[in-house]
């Protein structure tokens, strides 16, 4: 997910993205921890995408007040 397509979402849809891909990162790192992790740079993606989303929703709270 690029930071356009971020900025492009209502604070419900980035909140209800940022639930599966926090998700998301559990299993990985259960997935990586049990040796069945096939694609390693899935788990950067997806940190990054967290703190991209993270990023924009402190971006509109502090825009707010």
């Amino acid at each position: 997910m690029k930071a356009v397509e971020t900025r492009a979402k209502s604070d419900d849809e980035l909140k209800t993205s940022l639930a599966g891909l926090r998700k998301e990162a559990l299993n990985l790192r259960f997935q990586q921890a049990s040796g069945q992790l096939e694609n390693t740079a899935r788990r950067k993606a997806v940190r990054r995408d967290i703190a991209r989303i993270m990023t924009v929703l402190d971006e509109r709270r502090q825009a707010q007040g």
